[in-house]
């Protein structure tokens, strides 16, 4: 069977975890934590970054320093990973899902402004498949409305918009690196604060509250609880892991990106004539090979689709559930305006096999299998 994932893996990280362990330093904020720490605030060009123990919780913090309160309202696509919405019900707030793009799988940012009441206090624009949304437009919007900006940037580790890495356009950022992402470290994340006036409290957050960030530094000579926090700093051990990556991000960039061109150019035939849609890019976004998908034509196909390939040993997966028709969508949260394309083209949506490593004979027999499904039909 070739799997749908495999966790990136280059050879370092065994190293390195065991340098952590020779340094008796393992519970977090050492060696390399800040090194994962400066590489990112190197390479997206953030004011600070800081390391997590998830997305999920990146994204809490992210709630924590915009204040988000009970009675708030947070804007933010449907179709989305449950933690998007999480991080601001836990806060008290409730989240108003608009439509998405069509050829994005994005927030749809012409929806946004119709969804503002007075309560709005952030807009949380989802990148989806490490494809920019349309920043300008969504910034613009909070720029005129007094919202902070939010970006789930979780699959968008190394992608841009016009120039600027995802993550760091908005007021914070927040990047994934479970073991389905580019880069892992099992589970962990972290956040990006783009403006330095909120980087002290970030650091506050996310040591439980405390100023102990400063203690170690040296510019205290004792510290104590200052703030409400929670305790969002991984182990020493993860970061190792992850950074073992990050010296090689390049390298397993391009490795995705080989597989991704080469899946597009190979259905692109299936695509003109109909059968299928391919992913869209558009001008101005440099994704970053987080996953390749097909749409087929409705939800009938694309079971059909994936129960074909497992026959013949592939292993290909659909997506989320829009938030907004499960349970707890409906409890915390409301859909403004119409439901044109979000559980639409959420239906038609399947993801192919895409890892570091793919090897071509492996890649050859998942476009094999997608080719023999539409010229049986």
């Amino acid at each position: 069977m070739i799997p749908f994932n495999v966790p990136p893996f280059v050879g370092t990280e065994t190293k390195y975890i065991n340098e952590a362990i020779a340094q008796h330093k393992i519970c977090g904020d050492g060696e390399f934590t800040k090194k994962c720490n400066n590489w990112f605030e190197y390479r997206t060009g953030a004011a600070k970054v800081l390391l997590t123990t998830s997305c999920t919780h990146a994204t809490e913090m992210a709630a924590l320093l915009c204040e988000i309160k009970p009675g708030d309202e947070v804007i933010m696509p449907s179709f989305t990973f449950v933690s998007t919405a999480d991080a601001f019900v836990l806060r008290g707030a409730t989240v108003v899902f608009v439509d998405i793009r069509p050829d994005t799988m994005n927030i749809d940012e012409t929806k946004i402004e119709a969804a503002i009441t007075d309560k709005t206090v952030a807009i949380v624009p989802v990148h989806y498949a490490g494809v920019a949304c349309e920043m300008d437009t969504i910034m613009d919007i909070a720029k005129r409305h007094n919202l902070k900006v939010v970006e789930d940037a979780a699959q968008g580790v190394m992608s841009k918009y016009h120039g600027k890495a995802l993550g760091t356009i908005g007021d914070y950022g927040a990047f994934s690196f479970h073991e389905t992402k580019n880069y892992s470290m099992g589970e962990g994340g972290a956040l990006l604060i783009n403006n330095p006036a909120n980087a002290e409290m970030a650091e506050i957050i996310r040591e439980k509250g405390t100023n102990r960030a400063k203690f170690f530094r040296g510019q205290i000579d004792k510290y104590t609880w200052v703030e409400a926090g929670s305790s969002y700093l991984p182990s020493e051990l993860n970061a190792a892991y992850l950074y073992g990556q990050l010296e090689k991000a390049d390298e397993i960039f391009d490795d995705r990106m080989n597989s991704w061109n080469k899946y597009y150019d190979a259905f692109k035939e299936l695509a003109d004539a109909g059968k299928v849609e391919l992913p869209t890019i558009p001008e101005g976004c440099e994704h970053n090979a987080h996953m390749f998908y097909l749409k087929c034509k409705d939800l009938e196909e694309r079971t059909e689709l994936i129960n074909y390939a497992k026959a013949n040993e592939v292993l290909m997966v659909f997506h989320y559930i829009p938030l907004h028709s499960a349970p707890a969508g409906k409890k915390y949260g409301r859909f403004d305006g119409e439901d044109v394309y979000t559980t639409k083209e959420s239906e038609r949506l399947v993801r192919l096999p895409l890892y570091y490593g793919l090897t071509d004979e492996d890649h050859a027999k998942v476009v094999k299998v997608v080719k023999d499904f539409y010229n049986g039909r």
